[in-house]
């Protein structure tokens, strides 16, 4: 791969080719047994987005989809291809054009900054002095150029994060799996972090898939979210069309509590989630409007105590996915 030349227009240059087609990640019918164990159980999904989100609780298969991609575990059933190219069929390909940063520190601690980027750079397959140039660029990009000779182990955990960025990019991946990139860091270098993100995937070519447990992250980055439930897909949301959509959420609680009130609201014609004591998310179908509300509540001499309008958050689209049947047949 050719090396670069100025640092400043790294992000750019990182990946190769188009990204408009084909899908991010095509899945079909994909099972994963470990241990005697279905870990992934005929996983089928098709995933366009730029920065996908990838959620479920543990033991849901996050870790075990991710190790998959790397061909790190065969699939005892099904398939799945990264940009067009087939595990079952071009693994080697695939593993070539991955970029993986791991939740767990995985570095040489005795090794300077540069010194261990460039190593990961030409086990990549990178020119010696291709991975040396590339480095340099990497590091500078993440913010740690002033402390590219420093030894990795007398980093702090801001730091070393952002070494494991740096090492996942180096070569230039289309396709970039970030394991809880957000992790043990403070506010500032969480919201460093997250610009980096977003800057990879909607400036570049690179596509990323962000496993994380904190939902406030993949809703600030992402365009895209898989929701995974003992190892099946049980949700999939394009959170771009969810922020851009005019549909509108309303929060209340009746005075005095009533529980019947969901039951008026539906006869309306709205989507109603019933929160307990009085209180309710109620989605407006587009022929209703908040007075609506109000002129139901008054028929049954109800008062509401509490009504704000909102939108549906990606905290209300997990727990509802959690909360349905997803088991196996």
């Amino acid at each position: 791969m050719q090396a670069l030349t100025n640092s400043t227009n790294f992000q750019s240059q990182v990946g190769v080719g188009s990204r408009s087609t084909p899908p991010l990640l095509e899945i079909q019918g994909l099972s994963v047994r470990l241990g005697g164990r279905t870990i992934l159980d005929r996983l089928d999904t098709t995933v366009t987005g730029r920065i996908v989100g990838l959620l479920g609780p543990n033991g849901a298969g996050k870790t075990t989809l991710v190790r998959t991609l790397m061909g790190f575990f065969p699939p005892a059933a099904g398939n799945a291809s990264v940009l067009g190219r087939s595990l079952a069929t071009d693994s080697r390909t695939v593993c070539s054009i991955i970029g993986y940063m791991p939740e767990d520190d995985a570095y040489i601690s005795g090794m300077s900054a540069v010194r261990f980027v460039r190593m990961m750079g030409e086990l990549s397959g990178l020119p010696p002095d291709a991975a040396l140039e590339r480095t340099h660029d990497a590091l500078t990009f993440v913010g740690m150029g002033e402390s590219r000779y420093r030894k990795v182990g007398s980093f702090s955990t801001g730091m070393k994060q952002m070494v494991k960025l740096a090492q996942a990019l180096v070569h230039g991946p289309q396709l970039l799996l970030l394991d809880e990139p957000t992790n043990g860091l403070d506010p500032v270098a969480r919201h460093r972090m997250l610009d980096l993100i977003m800057d990879i995937g909607r400036e570049g070519q690179t596509g990323i898939l962000l496993s994380s447990h904190l939902l406030g992250d993949v809703e600030a980055v992402c365009d895209e979210v898989m929701i995974l439930k003992d190892g099946r897909l049980a949700g999939q949301v394009d959170l771009a069309s969810e922020h851009q959509s005019a549909r509108v959420f309303v929060d209340l609680e009746t005075l005095p509590p009533s529980p019947q009130f969901g039951r008026t609201l539906e006869r309306l014609g709205c989507s109603v989630d019933v929160r307990g004591d009085g209180r309710f998310r109620v989605e407006l179908p587009a022929h209703l409007d908040v007075r609506s509300i109000f002129a139901a509540a008054a028929d049954e001499d109800l008062a509401l105590r509490r009504l704000e309008r909102t939108r549906d958050s990606l905290q209300d689209i997990f727990l509802r996915a959690m909360e349905g049947d997803h088991g196996r047949s």
